[in-house]
């Protein structure tokens, strides 16, 4: 009896332990890589931003855009009309590239090897996510850019890189189609392209000079300077000499505050400036009223905030949680994450692979950004992205193009600098 009741117990114990791994049953276990409501757990996303640094604070700004899209996604604001991840949640893993393209490529190496993060977001500058983007290439694991626009990043046949907002080519076409449609109040024959000495100021320029020659215009200079420059005399004394009926200006916060003060020191105001890289709450705060009538170009603005609700949404929980307005950087790095967001929740995956092909064939619909959606072409740029013309007033920015959706009509010329 003894030697049958141990038998009894062994068999017993056999059976459970066939019940607990599922032999001998019927039901399959879920798959990792299945529909919507299979479990994957945390996704880690490394982002790229200036934490320290001279364009530290503007970089935070598109942070804070990033870090607001992974609590929607998240579902943190359920009140929020932008889809969510229904299986799974994104966990953001920080690194600091100091604006340095090879402290960014580094960082890339930390994120994927060490952290193990499945794709990248953020970037910020263009020379950095030029650098970043040829490591999560060879790594072949996404990277959706959010505020960095030099076209040239989208011309090197990657496969792995995602650019959901306007490149500087979209971006300057808009201001051409806008000069054109008010040429006969405001006549443009020669323009003068001042920018930094870095990717993105060498490609603004030079998409400058590729969109002049289609609309006969002439361009009378190329100025360039260093970044992060502690004295732009010699550049404002050139770009007085030139005297050209408009100057864009490509270049970011701290550099275009040097300059807007270097102007009004010397007594030279251009007739207007078209401004790239620095419509920012920094630049207003450091300028006061010199910042005013401005020209930029951008992608989004509290304008369009107020036509969206759901954009509205969005810019109040901003407002709310970082006690700041949303500016068109933090707007462009919350589209990037949540693009990345949807690629996820399509792909249904961890797999970078498959999150990379879920890109591909997005055709996301829902914004906050004022075009039809997100779609990409064979090198990774979105076909639907538009830019819009602004100028800042009193503090506050006004559409002027598209006619469409502009609010205000441009103030040309602009009154002088030194006298405000």
């Amino acid at each position: 009896m003894r030697g049958e009741r141990h038998v009894n117990r062994t068999v017993l114990l056999i059976a459970g332990l066939l019940l607990l791994t599922g032999c001998g049953s019927s039901s399959q276990p879920a798959s990792s890589t299945g529909g919507s409501s299979t479990d994957l757990g945390e996704i880690k996303v490394g982002t790229l931003y200036t934490l320290t640094g001279g364009n530290a604070g503007v970089a935070s700004d598109a942070l804070h855009g990033t870090q607001l899209a992974a609590d929607v996604l998240n579902g943190k604001y359920p009140n929020i009309n932008l889809p969510k991840l229904t299986s799974r949640k994104v966990v953001l893993d920080s690194a600091d590239t100091q604006g340095n393209p090879q402290i960014g490529a580094a960082a890339v190496d930390r994120l994927i090897q060490t952290d193990h993060a499945v794709s990248l977001v953020g970037g910020f500058e263009s020379a950095v996510s030029l650098t970043a983007s040829q490591r999560s290439e060879r790594y072949g694991v996404p990277f959706v850019v959010g505020s960095s626009s030099s076209t040239s990043l989208t011309e090197r046949g990657l496969k792995w890189f995602f650019r959901p907002g306007p490149s500087d080519l979209i971006y300057t076409q808009t201001f051409f189609d806008w000069m054109k449609a008010i040429s006969k109040e405001h006549p443009v024959q020669r323009v003068v392209a001042l920018h930094t000495n870095d990717q993105f100021g060498n490609d603004g320029a030079s998409v400058v000079s590729t969109l002049a020659a289609r609309y006969a215009i002439k361009v009378e200079d190329d100025i360039s300077f260093q970044p992060q420059a502690t004295d732009l005399t010699s550049v404002v004394q050139k770009l007085r000499a030139d005297s050209s009926d408009a100057v864009f200006i490509f270049c970011t916060t701290n550099d275009a505050v040097l300059l807007i003060k270097t102007l009004a020191q010397l007594g030279y105001t251009p007739p207007v400036m078209l401004g790239a890289g620095y419509s920012t709450n920094q630049f207003i705060s450091a300028l006061g009223h010199k910042a005013d009538d401005t020209v930029f170009r951008a992608a989004w603005t509290p304008q369009v905030a107020d036509k969206n609700p759901v954009a509205k949404q969005v810019a109040d929980q901003f407002l709310k949680n970082y006690g700041q307005p949303m500016t068109e950087f933090s707007a462009r790095d919350f589209t990037a994450m949540m693009v990345l967001g949807a690629a996820i929740q399509k792909a249904s995956s961890s797999d970078p692979e498959k999150i990379r092909r879920a890109l591909t064939g997005l055709n996301l619909s829902k914004t906050i950004m004022p075009w039809q959606g997100v779609k990409f072409d064979n090198k990774g740029q979105n076909v639907y992205a538009r830019g819009v013309v602004t100028q800042l007033t009193n503090g506050e920015y006004s559409v002027l193009y598209p006619t469409d959706v502009a609010t205000a009509k441009v103030v040309w010329p602009a009154p002088p600098l030194q006298n405000r």
